[in-house]
This record gives structure tokens, sequence and C-alpha cells, in this order.
């Protein structure tokens, strides 16, 4: 496919841009003390090099106040040297690059400032920290706001070809501009136009210290999806007054930290926040940069064709494959590796406290220190096992120029991966399996289905080298009545093997076990097509759809024996997972022990005492173990032999890739 509108070039003030492709900033922890690093420049000159139109980095802090010491810091001259190499770097690699202004506000932990108190516009709590900040006074609004002009002037003194204002994610513009945080009654505050104030003399601010031909950006909540807050028709307002005041571009997403409304995890549809950039659009005369689950070309020109937008954002997309640009462009759309919002790389690990890595792109922040080298001697490697760790060993190790054959026992590539197709909101877990199976095909990697690698075969290959992918099988506890035709396994039903009578329990509060329970409770409830339709055609009363919406056919309950379910589940999708279970009216029930099963359901042991589960079917979610029996026997007949993912010890998603890269890059 084309992308005529993608990779058409397009002018920002006294800027051009080669296509209208671009990185947005993003934490990635990269730099501990604040000062740009080797591993910055390489991970962002790589995706410069991989065609992108414009990178923007960040957030970086105003301040010493505002942020945090691993984020990209702009606060001080001293910071400039490290900061011209950056920009050299990425311009070299053919990019642009712009750098984003922020101050967090209320956002900002007293620990991270030395145990002072954040400012905001009003001491209003916030939900993320558990803190309270206290009031920017009348005297100090100035100061602060002076701040973000002697940040611009300083990314412009770097090398920096654009200035991003932070104005959205609940932070500090966003702080004066919302009537959930702002409760001054002095000219920062009350109604709107005394909101905006703040906002509109940063930007004026900025555009005097940079300049009437350099380009400042603004990034912008389309919604803030707060209670009581602004929405998108506020939002476009304060766009237009903002462009008055000197914004070049608007770049839009939506809501704050504290939104309840998802944003940016798999269970958001791809494009979903389109609309939001469309609002903003029709209130402006200046560009419109669209954010949030686009990870695909063909969406990102459709959304360019339809005049949606004027530029699409692919932040987490260019992490997954820094290729992605070139990729496109030179009609080998199908080698991309997309980013499918899991978030355990990236968001998991920066509430962590962790630098940035990615479940599809192993080498994300790791560029220099583990690229894949042509092999000295091309070798004969024999994968055995086609998940995810068996493909991404496969691959890498062919990428490197051995002779690589891939053998799986069943007649599917893909794994436990494709367990996720039937679960509300994680069947892009499949797009993983998907990309990798493109490459493998592209490496010319042989591919055997259907068959076990015992250890003939592996005789009869006679590889130089094997590597065990061959992954695990789930537990089954010991509980009296296990075996009874009632139970059945968590895979087997997410693989549409079995099916559950209408009262079901499902035995582990895990990942498996919290996602199978979603499964089953969206049985019977209303598609997004169905209830389209419905509503457009106003065939049932918004009551009646919403009942249908929330209601499925099964009764689901989830025992767990800990006190808490879902602790192997990321800390950005665990809330949005608990959110839905309960929305659907899912019981989970913690601290509490199955002992037995009957024919009439489970045999349960809480705190205070025994009970009684009624139950038509139980499904096990209790885990899984290696498989690895072959292991020894193939040490016999091969000199080296790598066991890797699942089969070496059960793990996620993201671990079995990564350890598929590294053995590709061992024989």
């Amino acid at each position: 496919m084309d992308f005529p509108n993608l990779f058409s070039p397009i002018t920002i003030n006294a800027m051009t841009l080669k296509n209208r492709m671009v990185m947005t900033a993003m934490h990635l922890g990269y730099t501990p003390e604040g000062t740009v690093t080797d591993r910055l420049i390489d991970f962002y000159a790589a995706r410069a090099r991989g065609g992108v139109g414009l990178i923007i980095v960040g957030g970086c802090p105003i301040d010493e106040y505002g942020g945090m010491s691993s984020m990209i810091a702009i606060h001080d001259d001293r910071f400039i040297p490290g900061l011209e190499q950056l920009t050299r770097a990425v311009k070299e690699g053919g990019a642009r690059i712009a750098a984003q202004l922020y101050q967090a506000g209320r956002y900002t932990h007293s620990s991270m400032i030395g145990g002072r108190k954040p400012f905001s516009a009003s001491a209003v709590r916030s939900k993320l920290t558990g803190e309270t900040p206290r009031a920017l006074t009348l005297n100090e609004i100035p100061q602060v706001q002076d701040r973000f002009a002697e940040a611009a002037r300083r990314a412009k003194t770097a090398g920096f070809d654009a200035v991003e204002i932070l104005g959205s994610a609940g932070y500090l513009i966003s702080q004066f501009l919302s009537p959930v945080t702002n409760r001054r009654e002095d000219e920062y505050g009350g109604s709107f136009e005394n909101r905006m104030r703040f906002g509109l003399e940063v930007v004026a601010k900025v555009r005097r210290a940079v300049g009437p031909n350099y380009p400042v950006l603004m990034r912008l909540a389309g919604n803030e999806f707060m209670e009581g807050g602004n929405t998108n028709r506020e939002a476009a307002i304060f766009a237009a007054e903002a462009e008055k005041a000197g914004v070049d571009l608007f770049d839009i997403t939506g809501g704050w930290h504290e939104t309840r409304v998802p944003q940016l995890t798999m269970s958001v549809p791809r494009q979903a926040y389109v609309y939001l950039a469309q609002g903003i659009k029709s209130a402006v005369s200046a560009p419109v940069l669209v954010s949030n689950r686009i990870n695909d070309p063909d969406a990102a020109e459709e959304i360019l064709r339809n005049g949606s937008a004027d530029l699409v954002t692919m932040a987490r997309g260019l992490i997954a494959d820094p290729d992605l640009p070139d990729k496109a462009q030179n009609g080998r759309s199908d080698l991309i590796y997309h980013c499918v919002a899991c978030n355990q790389g990236c968001f998991d690990n920066v509430f962590e406290g962790r630098p940035v890595a990615c479940l599809v792109n192993p080498e994300a922040g790791r560029e220099k220190a583990s690229r894949p080298e042509a092999a000295p001697r091309p070798k004969k490697i024999l994968v055995i096992g086609g998940g995810p760790a068996g493909m991404k060993a496969a691959c890498t190790a062919a990428q490197r120029g051995h002779r690589v054959t891939l053998v799986e026992k069943e007649d599917r590539l893909g794994g436990q991966l494709l367990l996720n197709r039937r679960i509300p909101g994680r069947s892009e877990m499949e797009t993983v399996s998907a990309d990798l199976i493109h490459n493998l095909k592209t490496l010319n990697v042989e591919i055997i289905t259907g068959k076990i690698a015992d250890v003939d075969f592996i005789r009869h290959m006679h590889p130089d080298a094997v590597v065990a992918a061959s992954g695990a099988r789930p537990v089954l506890p010991d509980i009296p009545g296990i075996d009874a035709p009632h139970v059945v396994q968590a895979w087997d039903l997410l693989d549409g093997h079995v099916g559950t009578g209408k009262r079901v329990a499902v035995l582990g509060g895990n990942a498996v076990g919290l996602e199978t329970a979603l499964y089953l409770a969206t049985i019977g409830t209303l598609s997004p097509e169905i209830l389209h339709f419905l509503m457009a055609n106003q065939a049932e009363s918004i009551e009646t759809l919403t009942v249908l919406l929330n209601r499925g056919i099964k009764e689901v309950t989830v025992v767990e024996m800990t006190k808490k379910a879902g602790n192997d589940i990321g800390l950005t999708t665990r809330w949005t997972i608990l959110g839905e279970l309960g929305r659907l009216g899912v019981k989970i029930l913690t601290r509490t022990k199955a002992v037995g099963i009957t024919p009439g359901g489970l045999e349960i042991e809480q705190d205070d005492g025994r009970g009684f589960l009624p139950a038509d079917s139980i499904v096990i979610a209790a885990g899984s173990r290696s498989e690895n029996t072959l292991v020894d026997g193939i040490r016999e007949i091969v000199s080296e032999v790598h066991v890797i993912g699942d089969a070496k010890s059960p793990r996620n998603a993201l671990e079995a890739i990564r350890e598929g890269f590294e053995a590709g890059l061992r024989p």
C-alpha cells in the first residue's frame, strides 16, 4: 500500500518535516541523573534513522520542583552540552527534534524534591501521589512561567528544532485550566477565561523567548475525562486562544493520570480518541497531531486522508519498531513489529521506577549493547517450540545468517499468545504472533508444524545447536474431586475446546484466572457492533442497552488464596481488568482456599471457617510448569543446547521474547 498522505512533508512555522509521523514524548528512564546519556542518544538516533519525521523528547523539567531526577533535565545551562549531543545525533539520522517543557505541579511527589511540598493552582489533594500541594501565590506565578520561557530559550540554544509546552495529563497547566483542581478566587481562577490565563501567559512568554519563527507546540488534553472537568468543548476554546498566543501545532491526547477511563491499555480500541483531535481541528487553523492507540501505517494514512488530523503520533509504535516508517514507505509493512499496548515494558516499568523496555522489541534501550551481528560461522539451528520465545529465537538466529528450522508440535504457531483471542481487550496479543510469523517467513526459516521433536527427529536433523522453547503445561492442583467431569482447564476453555455451565468458579486469581473470568462474564453481552446497531436504530432504551452491555449469562466467581488478586498483572493494566470485572458483576473471593470439589460446586475455606460455593463448572487457573522433559536427551546428541522461555521457567511474554532474542545471539 502507498501512503501519500503519511509521507508528505509539512511545514510548522519555520520547521519542515519530511513526513507526518511523530514520536511524541515519553518518559524512558535512560537519564538517571537528568543528564543525557549514550543510552538515550542511541535510542533516539535509531528512531531517527528509521525514518520518523519528528521526535519530541521529554518530559524535560523546567525547574527542580516539578519532575523526577531520571527525566531529561533542561532547567540549567549545565545540561546544554549533553542536549546538543542528542539533537545532533537525531538530526544526523534525518529527523527533526523538539523538547517537551514539563512541570508536574501536584503530580510531583514531595520525596522527589527534597521533602518540599509540591505546588499547584490550588491545594487540592492528588489521588496519584496521595499528597495535597500548596497553592502558588500571585507573586510566584510569573516566576514559574518564566522558567518555561528560560527552558525554551535553552532548548533553542541546544539545537532543538521546536519546543512543546505540556498542557495535558493533569500536569501544572492542566491544574490551572481545570475546575477540578483550580479553586482560586483571584484573576487565575473562577471563570474559564481566568482559568485559561496561566497557560496562555506561559505560551506568550515562551513565544517571546524563542522569537516569531521558532515552532512552539502544545500537548493538550482533548477531554480531561475527569468528573466535573473540561470536555472537548472547553479544550477547543482554549486551543483557539492558545493559537492566538503563539502555538503553531496542537498535540492532542486525552485524560489525566487520575482518569478512570483507560487511555493507553490494550482494552482501548485503536483510534478511539481521534474524535478529540477532530474537535480541536474544527476550532484552530494550526496543524493538529492525533495521539493514542495508533500503531499501524494503514490507520495513520486513513486518519490523514479523512482530514481528521494533520499528523499522527506513534510513540510506543516506534519503541516497538524503530524502522516502522522505513518499512511502510518501502513496501515492507508486513514486517513491522506492532505495539500491542501491553504496557509491560513501558508504562509498567515507568511506574515501578525502571527504565523502559518493550515486549516485542528486546533491543529497545539496548540499541548498541544487543545489536544482532552476523554470525562468524553459519550453523544449522533447530528451534523446538513455536511460542513467542521460540519464534523470536528463530528470527534472531536467521537474521544473523544461521540456517534455522523451527518445529512445533501443534498445527499452528503462537503458543500461549493465541489464548488471548477470546479475552475482551486482549486479542491484540495475537498480533505479536502474526508479526513474528511474517518475519520468520521473510527470513526463510523452515517451519514444521504438527510434529513432535523427539530424540529420533533431532538426531535425524543433525543440528549444530538446539534452542529448546517447548513451553509449559497447566498445573492441576491436588484437591479432592479435581478429576470430576465439570472441572476444566482455563487454557482449554480459552482455546475453545470446552464450555461451562451457568455458574462458574475460577480457581486462581492470577492473570490467567482473571482474564478467563473476564471472558466468561462477557458471554451474552452486546458486542460493539450490535450495540451500535441497536443504539443507531433506537431499538432499545438506553437503560435496557446498559443492562445488556454490563451483564452476561454466566455467574462467575474467582477464588484466590492470597489477599490480593492479579498480583502478576502490571500496575497500568490491573486496574482496568478489575474495573471490567466489577462492571460485569464478577465476584472475587480473596484469602479463600478451595478444599474440595463436589458435583454441586466448590468447598472453600476462609478466615472465618468453611463454606460452600455452588457451581456448575470449575475452571482451573492454578499456574503452569515447564515442559522440558526432552532436554537431557537432547544434550546427549547435541553439544550446544539453550533452554529458554517457559521451558526454563514459567514467565510472561516480555521475558520469553527477550530470552528468545538473547538465545538467537548466542550460537
